[in-house]
């Protein structure tokens, strides 16, 4: 599968060997990470990819991906699905970044490419979900347009929808 670029970022779809890596925290020679890469929650993504690939097979094109620079191709977050659609056409997402980057738009980008690329697959609707105290990732998703639907007591979650596909 070939990267999703957007203005100042690439998608690269994670391969096993890759999310391996990630998981270990043991970059290959050919690997750029920037310093802080992977994060908890790219360990985390990289983790619930890899236990996907076990018992179903590599989820592609709905499954993770590294988000690199395109400046210097250097690794600095990750997003992705968190499994293929379900009977309804709707997938859920998640995204982390790592510190040194946050509040540049990087967040805001990558999720409006991978938006996009769930739209031209024909996906329903994407679900997002975010803790209570993360007003930087809400925000993140209100201004891709995803909408906030409901709350509990530790989560908010958004939707976006396409009725018209």
């Amino acid at each position: 599968m070939d990267d999703l670029v957007t203005e100042r970022l690439v998608l690269h779809p994670m391969s096993v060997a890759e999310a391996e890596r990630v998981v270990a925290g043991e970059p290959a020679d050919r690997d750029r990470w920037a310093p802080g890469y992977p994060a908890p929650g790219d360990v985390e993504g990289a983790a619930h990819f890899l236990e996907h690939c076990a018992s179903t097979g590599d989820p592609q094109p709905f499954g993770n991906y590294e988000i690199r620079r395109r400046t210097d191709g250097l690794a600095i977050g990750g997003l992705g699905f968190n499994r293929p659609p379900d009977e309804e056409g709707i997938v859920p997402i998640g995204y982390a970044l790592i510190p040194e980057v946050r509040g540049k738009g990087y967040a805001s980008e990558a999720l409006r490419g991978l938006l996009q690329f769930a739209r031209d697959l024909g996906i329903r609707a994407v679900i997002g979900d975010a803790d209570l105290d993360n007003i930087a990732s809400q925000r993140v998703m209100a201004a891709v347009g995803m909408e906030r639907t409901c709350a509990d007591e530790r989560v908010v979650y958004f939707r976006i929808e396409w009725p018209e596909l």
